[in-house]
């Protein structure tokens, strides 16, 4: 038995091993032993294409007349039967130039400068400043970066391509910084949004600053999401964004330091849970697999009942005694002592927090998994992996601040182009789009 089980461990090892060396391991997808004939499937819709919508506005409009003569057999004679309409949607390459022509003047009172702004300026400089990209421009840039993950010489590349307008790298990255500075007031509104969500989950990833290691923290609410980039995977970025006395639900994937809010009521994520009774259940033999197949089996028993109550099934009251009865049947199979090293361990976490497992059924809305938190890292990750991180200290700090108020503006059905594109054009600091539904 020990053969088989050194056997299986070493394999696994092994796979583990491979997948780590393997930088696009995470988002790959895995095949089927029997997959579906690929492409269209036939049914009520089979044969009905997919039609363009036509332009309801058309700018252009070009006359396209015959041919001076019939391409197949050369003749002249062409005989005018019907005109046939094409409808073209293109990018315009041209870029606007704008003037300003701003009257200066001083106040006979305090002798103080005062010059005038029109709607359109980003600021007010002018002399060796004086040429400026406009608003659009540093929006673009803005969700071409921190968004789309495209590097400064990328985004620096795509603007001459497409628009024939010439940067350099360094215009794209001061305009980072400037974008950020611009939006610290709208960022404090997240940061107070998710301070004053009923529901928070947590999550975080490896970072990179200066070439330093550093983490990615993200906290997601219901209608606002959080980053702050720390040099360190500490309570300190949820102790600042939260305070230590926030008491409402918070879920997470089980790291110690969240324990630390002893005023909320914690959610273990239960995909994490589910997948460790799979990483117990296949490197385990013999009896060591009763323990985390009974676990699976109460985890699954608990999403079970959140279905039936999402039926209409099962009431709120009934929730909470299946709850309680869950919880009990847990503690029954982690109070003993285990002999198997991994599923004592297991047991030890499970026993301290039992009564953080099935949350979600006592606050019926409550997530049992964490999977906000995962959704808001993974745009990161693949950003991480395309630029690396963040260069400088500064440049942090406005990744944490262009990040979270793109995702509120998407968690909240707004555009986060058009409020940036205001924010830059707006003198005074822009209140956040309204929450229209929580997600």
């Amino acid at each position: 038995m020990l053969v088989k089980q050194i056997e299986i461990l070493t394999a696994r090892l092994e796979k583990v091993e491979r997948e780590g060396k393997r930088q696009a391991a995470p988002f790959r997808k895995k095949r089927k032993s029997d997959p579906k004939k690929p492409g269209r499937k036939s049914g009520e819709d089979h044969g009905n294409h997919h039609r363009r919508a036509v332009p309801e506005v058309i700018d252009e409009t070009y006359d396209v007349p015959l041919p001076a003569c019939c391409p197949d057999c050369g003749h002249k004679e062409l005989t005018k039967t019907e005109t046939l309409v094409q409808f073209q949607t293109e990018i315009p390459r041209t870029v606007i130039n704008r003037q300003f022509n701003i009257d200066a003047g001083r106040c006979s009172g305090c002798g103080s400068h005062v010059q005038s702004r029109h709607e359109l300026q980003t600021s007010g400089a002018v002399g060796a400043a004086a040429a400026q990209l406009g608003p659009n421009v540093h929006a673009a840039m803005t969700l071409l970066n921190k968004e789309l993950g495209l590097s400064h010489g990328k985004v620096k590349r795509l603007l001459e391509m497409l628009f024939e307008i010439h940067v350099s790298r360094s215009t794209s990255c001061r305009s980072m910084l400037r974008t950020a500075d611009r939006l610290e007031q709208a960022d404090q509104q997240v940061r107070d949004a998710v301070r004053g969500s009923p529901q928070v989950v947590g999550d975080e990833t490896g970072w990179r600053v200066d070439g330093r290691g550093a983490w990615l923290h993200a906290f997601v609410g219901l209608t606002a999401t959080c980053y702050e980039v720390d040099p360190t995977r500490s309570i300190g970025p949820a102790k600042r964004l939260l305070g230590m006395d926030w008491s409402g639900i918070f879920g997470h994937d089980g790291w110690a330091v969240y324990d630390k809010f002893t005023s909320a009521t914690h959610q273990q994520c239960f995909a994490h849970l589910l997948r460790r009774c799979e990483s117990l259940i296949e490197s385990g033999t013999g009896v060591a697999l009763a323990f985390p197949r009974g676990v699976k089996k109460l985890l699954l028993r608990g999403f079970e009942f959140r279905n039936r109550f999402r039926r209409d099934e099962v009431g709120v009251h009934g929730m909470k005694v299946m709850a309680g009865r869950l919880t009990m049947q847990m503690w029954d199979l982690v109070r003993h002592r285990k002999t198997h090293r991994a599923n004592e361990r297991f047991a030890k976490f499970l026993e301290k927090h039992l009564h953080d497992l099935y949350t979600f059924l006592r606050h019926p809305g409550a997530d049992a998994t964490n999977w906000r938190g995962e959704q808001a890292i993974r745009p990161a990750v693949v950003n991480r992996k395309v630029w690396g991180g963040n260069r400088t200290e500064s440049g942090a700090l406005a990744q944490s601040r262009i990040m979270s108020v793109m995702q509120t503006c998407k968690q909240r059905l707004a555009d986060p182009f058009d409020f940036i594109r205001h924010q830059l054009l707006s003198p005074t600091p822009l209140a956040l789009p309204l929450p229209i539904t929580a997600r």
